[in-house]
């Protein structure tokens, strides 16, 4: 008997999920029994707000998006330190930056500069170093800013290789001009930034108005050569950290100026990784995350990106400094959703290890947890606090819903509290000491809007005995900022 063609497409659309069903449970199989392949994606200075599937009303983000609908979007995410360089350290050790010298209260050397004869010491295990010695093939492309001399680099801390800018793109500045106003002419000369290949500077100026494209194409090729597995690829883009840049393309794409032109290539820049994986049949032994080092630099207005809803931003212990977009992919093994429990990005160590069944070394203090019975549907998240942290001081902590600040200041080079709607919050450009902590359920009020202190004492006092109990598990090492 002849079929209808009505009848045909249902058998074959049919026969298309069961075979679909059928492929992401050999994955999910093939996945359980081989080491996972782990690709971190790292913005820099990109704020909650400034992706579409975060909120962001005139900045296109589809691939972020489409990544976040397939895997899990984590909408209480935060960063070991609301600024560069301790944020990364935090990342990579899976332990708060005090704890391996990596932050200052010196106001001069909040981040390494290129004058900085400091870096991540040796004794400190980073990602790269457990994985590699486990077998892993290793990767870093673009910012580093961990130290940009030897031991520090990052094929002194586990990476087979590295690609990128050592440090910050504005630094090695050469031209007296603002960087808002260099951003708008994209004068990549008025930076003297090198870029590097393993140990050699290949390139100075590096021209920023590719970099993107070339991080990209950069780690691309890495996944292709280190297809055979199991590898990690750390893909820390310089942007959109002021001076923006982006390439011909990208010029005018946005709705959103220039920023928007960057953060679009920067999501396209996902694209390409996501495509390559899929190409090489990767994508289902392969997890990756996207995230980013802290919150927007509001003082660089509209060249600074959006906290969304949240208050504060880059320097600062309010939630837009801390609190980051995060994404999750790992098709046919994470189950889609919105997870709002807690994590960090020190949670990625032993998160990671816990994957890859490595025993991390216990000779240390760990501030990261594993999250993985979250990610795999087998469990809740064991994280219940996070400490905010400005420099070598605990400005804030947050346990369960409740979060209590110690001190409050502005952010980095702010010099007005226009950006906070507290009526009864005076912030200043000094440290303030609060007598009593200010105290929000950021569950409720996750724009830290109305202090509850006066009606929770009792969660005040449960506060400043997990502060104690944290001060006591830090001991004072050697600082790697002021050398």
């Amino acid at each position: 008997m002849k079929m209808s063609n009505t009848k045909l497409i249902a058998v074959t659309g049919l026969l298309s999920v069961g075979m679909f069903a059928q492929q992401n449970a050999l994955a999910a199989e093939k996945a359980k029994t081989s080491a996972p392949n782990f690709i971190v994606i790292f913005a820099d200075d990109m704020g909650y707000g400034d992706l579409g599937v975060y909120g962001h009303p005139t900045i296109k983000t589809p691939n972020l998006d489409k990544l976040a609908n397939e895997g899990q979007k984590w909408t209480s995410f935060y960063v070991a330190a609301s600024v560069c360089t301790p944020s990364r350290a935090g990342l990579l050790t899976g332990r708060l930056p005090i704890r391996s010298g990596m932050c200052s209260d010196n106001g001069n050397h909040r981040v390494l500069f290129p004058n900085s004869n400091g870096g991540l010491p040796q004794s400190e295990i980073s990602i790269a170093k457990v994985l590699k010695k486990s077998g892993y093939q290793t990767a870093a492309v673009g910012k580093w800013h961990l130290g940009h001399k030897s031991p520090y680099l990052p094929t002194d801390h586990g990476f087979d290789s590295y690609f990128g800018i050592p440090y910050s793109n504005d630094m090695d500045k050469v031209e007296d001009e603002r960087h808002f106003t260099l951003a708008e002419k994209e004068r990549y000369q008025a930076f003297n930034v090198p870029l590097m290949r393993d140990k050699d500077i290949i390139e100075r100026p590096a021209d920023q108005r590719t970099i993107t494209k070339r991080y990209t194409e950069e780690a691309v090729g890495k996944i292709k050569s280190l297809k055979d597995g199991p590898f990690f690829i750390y893909l820390a883009h310089s942007l959109p950290h002021i001076p923006l840049f982006r390439s011909e393309e990208f010029k005018d794409v946005s709705a959103a100026g220039i920023y928007g032109d960057v953060i679009e290539e920067i999501d396209w820049s996902v694209g390409q990784i996501i495509e390559t994986l899929k190409e090489l049949g990767l994508a289902e032994n392969t997890l990756v995350v996207f995230t980013s080092d802290n919150g927007p630099w509001h003082i660089c207005k509209t060249h600074g990106g959006s906290s969304g809803l949240l208050q504060g931003a880059k320097g600062g212990t309010f939630e837009g400094g801390m609190r980051v977009p995060a994404i999750f992919w790992w098709p046919g093994i994470i189950k889609p959703e919105v997870v709002m429990e807690m994590g960090t990005t020190m949670d990625l160590l032993p998160t990671f290890c816990s994957l890859s069944s490595i025993k991390l070394p216990d000779d240390r203090v760990y501030d990261g947890y594993d999250v993985s019975p979250l990610l795999l549907g087998t469990g809740k998240s064991p994280r219940n606090e996070v400490f905010y942290y400005r420099g070598q001081q605990v400005y804030a902590i947050r346990k369960g819903d409740y979060k209590a600040h110690f001190i409050t200041r502005l952010e980095y080079g702010s010099r007005t509290a226009h950006f906070y709607t507290n009526p009864e919050v005076v912030i200043n450009n000094t440290p303030t000491v609060q007598d009593t902590p200010l105290l929000y359920n950021v569950s409720i009020d996750p724009s830290e809007k109305y202090n509850i202190a006066a009606e929770h004492p009792d969660v005040i006092a449960e506060m400043r005995k997990v502060l104690e109990d944290h001060q006591k598990t830090v001991v004072t090492v050697e600082n790697q900022l002021e050398k």
